[in-house]
């Protein structure tokens, strides 16, 4: 019985090839998005490159223009240029379908051939159902990974780090310093500028606060 669908060997060793392709190239975003977002759940102690680089390229828009206008749009930039290697994600997502109606074509092809060579009714029938399963293959899996579910997911995810915990942090850290910096100022003048600051005098924040400040930084340079 198997041997019939190998009679046209070429054929289908193309189909075949296409279509696993096409649904490797699904499971290989559903390992890229599931592991992005893990990452973003932990986002504080993320080893991932990317992720690093938009925490510390948000840090700098924030310093440069004090807050970012637009986080959603900051976010959709990042999401467009995820990578795998230097192939971009968007473009895996395009091939993956490409490459199942590539399958459907040769098919097609096939199937033609043969009606065209008088071919009976049993030596093309394997065409339509490697075709038909091949297609069903690809639509589970398609529905199983859900990329846009889960780049969705992923969207909201960064939103929330950046505008509900990153931002509130630079916010404090940015007051903290400058709370120091007005206490040591005053300091300075209270003493005026010919005498000695008193080595006794208050600090303007005990050592426990010191030291919360300094892991915040920590924190956030990571």
């Amino acid at each position: 019985m198997f041997a019939i669908f190998f009679q046209h060997k070429f054929f289908m060793i193309a189909i075949l090839a296409l279509l696993s392709a096409s649904i490797i190239c699904q499971i290989l975003m559903e390992v890229i998005y599931r592991r992005l977002i893990w990452e973003t759940e932990h986002m504080s102690a993320t080893a991932d490159k990317s992720l690093q680089q938009l925490k510390l390229k948000f840090t700098g828009c924030r310093k440069i223009n004090e807050k970012v206008a637009n986080v959603p749009i900051f976010v959709d930039k990042y999401l467009s240029g995820i990578r795998f290697g230097k192939v971009p994600l968007s473009l895996i997502q395009h091939l993956s379908g490409q490459l199942v109606l590539l399958a459907v074509l040769v098919a097609g092809i096939g199937a033609c051939r043969g009606i065209i060579n008088n071919e009976n009714f049993f030596s093309i029938a394997p065409f339509y159902v490697v075709s038909f399963l091949g297609l069903y293959c690809y639509f589970a899996v398609s529905s199983l990974v859900d990329a846009a579910g889960k780049r969705n997911t992923l969207r909201i995810n960064l939103v929330d780090y950046l505008e509900n915990h990153l931002a509130n942090r630079l916010e404090q850290a940015e007051q903290d310093m400058q709370s120091i910096s007005h206490g040591r100022t005053a300091s300075a003048e209270a003493h005026g500028p010919d005498q000695p600051a008193d080595k006794k005098s208050s600090p303007a924040f005990s050592e426990p606060e010191m030291e919360e400040l300094k892991l915040l930084l920590q924190e956030l340079l990571t």
